[in-house]
């Protein structure tokens, strides 16, 4: 980012905002899969059609999914694998601030005490 005029900065800022929404990343697993139609991501992502329709379009206008007419159906696939490489790298940055986070408070967690009762017989 070093160097980018502010117009690049805030191209840059709307690309991660189509990333910041839980169903768009949900959209991106299952494309990851291979494509699907909008009725069938709508059912796997358990939302309606018009919902997974205005994700798709906003997901295509940064140019993450392409769309491809086939009759009465669109199929949206990954046009920019990229964007996988990135969520796994935010993924485990994640997943290790997690296991510093656990490190730290386990730090403070009492051993369980031994229990000096007698199993009944």
């Amino acid at each position: 980012m070093e160097g980018l005029p502010d117009e690049a900065l805030v191209q840059v800022a709307s690309y991660f905002q189509a990333l910041s929404e839980p169903t768009r990343l949900q959209i991106l697993n299952l494309l990851r899969q291979g494509e699907h139609s909008v009725g069938e991501l709508a059912q796997l992502c358990g939302y309606s059609s018009a919902n997974i329709s205005r994700h798709l379009a906003l997901l295509t206008q940064h140019g993450l999914v392409k769309r491809e007419s086939r009759g009465n159906s669109a199929y949206y696939s990954i046009a920019d694998e990229s964007v996988y490489a990135l969520c796994d790298l935010v993924c485990g940055s994640i997943a290790r601030q997690f296991e510093r986070s656990a490190m730290k408070n386990a730090a403070f967690v009492m051993p369980a005490a031994k229990s000096t009762r007698q199993p009944p017989d």
